[in-house]
């Protein structure tokens, strides 16, 4: 692990940015010292996997925000820098989520399976002898995939490749690298660019089939020739990415103002939406496992729809919700 600066101790900073860069600039320094804080956290609690998972995610937390940060205000900074170094934070949060989220995908197909597959079941068609065995087959592949992305991870801790993004993000204590041209920006550009990302956020969601969504059960998304995580869902995670954008410069341009209600429910129907369309494509791709029993493809074909049906009603909570109705929250996986 490389020799961290303690982060309330961080290099004292330049002479103040650019008015235009200044709320930017502000951001930065803030979440480096949090992402540093973080990988401090993870190091210290390595005797405690719970401790270190918790790490993990701040760590992974931080690091989007620092990626979405230079994403959005980008021309306010210099290019080169931000350019390279926004894939490596990108490479460390996806790094960092996968374990988590290949374990919430067990839980909530086990979860499903074994609702399907109550007293009822066979008068509803469910996934009746099958569900046992379909259940021990994804536990075996879930749970493999787990070690696999647990084992990505220990490895992204001792590589040369963290240690230098750590060294770049420890800079931004100091000097954070502006465009050449900052100087001559208009006060106000950062709200420029963040009503950008708004403005790119309104434009995807109004080429979503909102009117197809309209109702909470109308079987739209389970008309999939192929199941698949992209597809037609490919849209709805574009807009899902391009709301945590949005909300990132929301809080760079305006980090005292409340969270949108609005916004706040929109990411819980798109994260749920994210989930179920994850755990669909690993039911299909479990049925496809040569030489299964045809009772334990059925229950899978049968979980594969239950969590198709999942996405139609996320997507049916994200219309109510953009529309500013009041809809339940569904649970969110990452903050």
């Amino acid at each position: 692990m490389p020799r961290l600066p303690e982060p309330d101790h961080l290099p004292e900073q330049a002479a103040g940015p650019a008015p235009a860069a200044a709320p930017v600039a502000t951001a930065l320094r803030a979440e480096a010292a949090a992402f540093l804080r973080a990988l401090r956290h993870h190091t210290e609690a390595v005797q405690d996997p719970q401790e270190a998972r918790e790490a993990a995610r701040s760590l992974g937390r931080s690091a989007r925000r620092l990626g979405a940060t230079l994403h959005t205000f980008r021309p306010l900074l210099d290019r080169e820098w931000a350019d390279r170094l926004r894939p490596e934070l990108t490479w460390l949060s996806g790094v960092l989520a996968d374990e988590h989220l290949v374990a919430a995908r067990l839980t909530r197909l086990l979860a499903s399976l074994h609702r399907l597959s109550g007293p009822a079941a066979p008068r509803r068609g469910g996934p009746g002898i099958g569900a046992a065995k379909a259940g021990a087959l994804l536990e075996r592949r879930l749970t493999l995939a787990r070690t696999r992305a647990h084992s990505a991870c220990l490895t992204a801790f001792a590589s040369a490749r963290l240690h230098a993004l750590v060294d770049e993000v420890a800079l931004l204590g100091g000097d954070v690298p502006l465009a050449e041209d900052a100087h001559l920006r208009p006060a106000g550009r950062a709200d420029t660019l963040a009503e950008a990302a708004a403005r790119r956020l309104s434009d995807a969601v109004t080429a979503l089939p909102l009117h197809r969504a309209g109702h909470p059960y109308n079987a739209d998304a389970l008309a999939l020739a192929v199941p698949a995580p992209d597809g037609q869902d490919t849209p709805w995670h574009q807009v899902r990415l391009l709301l945590r954008l949005h909300r990132y410069a929301q809080e760079v341009v305006a980090p005292d103002a409340a969270p949108d209600p609005r916004v706040t429910a929109a990411r819980h129907a798109l994260d749920h939406h994210r989930d179920a369309s994850e755990a669909a494509h690993e039911a299909a791709s479990a049925a496809a496992t040569p030489r299964i029993a045809p009772t334990t493809a059925y229950a899978l074909g049968v979980l594969h729809a239950d969590q198709r049906h999942e996405v139609e009603a996320a997507r049916y909570a994200f219309q109510r919700a953009w529309a500013g109705e009041a809809v339940g929250a569904s649970a969110t996986l990452e903050p």
